[in-house]
């Protein structure tokens, strides 16, 4: 049996608010015995932090693959610069280097406390990392296809699903999803969003710039101009935005569209768009990363919408690809600098319970309460419960 202490805690489990002198109790394999507020005499026995203790965090779009691109990435380019920039680098470090710029970060999300994260993968390169972690970290891998010539749509996703049966004969967790409205044949994100979804859930970028709604609503702008220079197709145009295109793609029917939906950035998600989600889609979850948008396009998504339309928002980091860093607080720290009325306790639970219910593991994870096994992290240097540059996390269990 284990007891942590600390000046405050954020169990979630069903409140934003803090718990003064907070003391839990665990079993050795991190199972929540009991959650109480201690007395001075019951801190005799149990190992006591200066900060706040939190459930393991989530992170909800990963894309851990591309760790050897930290630092290579120009900022500010927007999304038809950023495309061509992983293009042009996506492969410009060996093998082994690959490797170890991705076994860094599996080991610095142990560390911070990330207990499950939602990962992206083009490849089978992270598969043994996540083999190798499974035990310490939850990994849901997303296959991702691209693919924008309607007569390439079905081996392209034959040859997804190839590489997301690698990932299920290692033990894990996989099934195919498509990327995004603009990388896509309208037949290969049709049924790529069916097969993915026949396991419950898929991960879709969404409206991330304001390049992608000028293709699907105008057929112009710099994306638009970039896939014609080299010769690719690009999406009908449809007069409608990029979500409410692709709900077009997958929408029953009759009935919601059912299984969990992760659209993942909503830089330029509108009140139209929010409203025909919530027509058609029976559990969609909407991811921001504020760090990338900042890193790409000098924009955050618009978080008070959002927050009006009561919204089930997970926090994610993206990629070293488009991020300096990938640190859940430093996440949560640039939404409390750029939205000064988040409190911290709301944030969280994008980071923790959202993130876990995203996931299906919300039996398991996302919040401190008796019977779950969330994990449990120390957060430092939470002035106030503000968030500022020296604020960090770190695994207690």
């Amino acid at each position: 049996m284990k007891k942590f202490a600390a000046d405050f805690a954020f169990t979630l489990d069903g409140s934003a608010k803090p718990v003064e002198r907070p003391l839990v109790v665990t079993d050795e394999a991190g199972k929540i015995l009991s959650v109480s507020q201690y007395s001075q005499d019951e801190l005799s026995d149990a190992e006591y932090h200066e900060g706040i203790l939190i459930p393991g965090m989530v992170n909800a779009h990963c894309h851990i693959e591309l760790s050897h691109l930290k630092g290579a990435f120009r900022q500010a380019t927007g999304m038809s610069g950023f495309i061509n920039q992983i293009n042009e680098l996506r492969e410009s470090v060996d093998e082994k280097g690959r490797f170890e710029a991705m076994k860094a970060e599996f080991e610095n999300f142990f560390r911070q406390g990330v207990v499950a994260v939602s990962d992206i993968s083009n490849c089978n390169e992270s598969f043994p990392l996540k083999k190798e972690y499974r035990d310490k970290v939850y990994y849901r891998t997303f296959v991702e296809l691209f693919g924008t010539e309607k007569a390439d749509a079905e081996a392209i996703l034959e040859g997804g699903q190839r590489t997301a049966d690698q990932a299920t004969a290692m033990g894990l967790e996989a099934s195919v999803t498509p990327h995004s409205c603009y990388t896509m044949s309208p037949k290969l994100l049709e049924i790529t969003a069916k097969r993915g979804l026949e396991s419950g859930s898929i991960s879709y970028h969404s409206q991330e710039s304001q390049e992608e709604e000028d293709m699907i609503m105008k057929g112009s702008g710099a994306l638009s101009d970039n896939y014609h220079s080299r010769g690719l197709s690009t999406p009908p145009v449809t007069g409608t935005t990029a979500l409410e295109y692709f709900i077009d793609r997958i929408a029953e029917k009759e009935g919601k569209v059912k299984g969990r939906i992760n659209l993942v950035h909503n830089v330029v998600i509108s009140q139209r768009s929010i409203d025909r989600a919530k027509e058609a889609l029976q559990s969609p979850f909407f991811t921001i990363c504020p760090l990338s948008n900042i890193f790409i396009h000098r924009q955050l998504p618009p978080i008070d919408l959002m927050r009006k339309n009561n919204l089930k928002i997970c926090l994610g980091t993206d990629s070293l690809s488009s991020n300096l860093i990938l640190d859940m607080v430093r996440e949560m720290e640039c939404l409390q600098e750029n939205f000064p009325g988040l409190e911290l306790g709301e944030i969280l639970g994008w980071a923790c319970s959202n993130g876990a219910e995203l996931l299906g593991k919300q039996d398991s994870l996302g919040s401190i309460e008796k019977g779950k096994t969330p994990g449990i992290v120390l957060l430092e240097n939470a002035e106030g419960f503000r968030l500022n540059e020296n604020s960090k996390s770190t695994r207690l269990i």
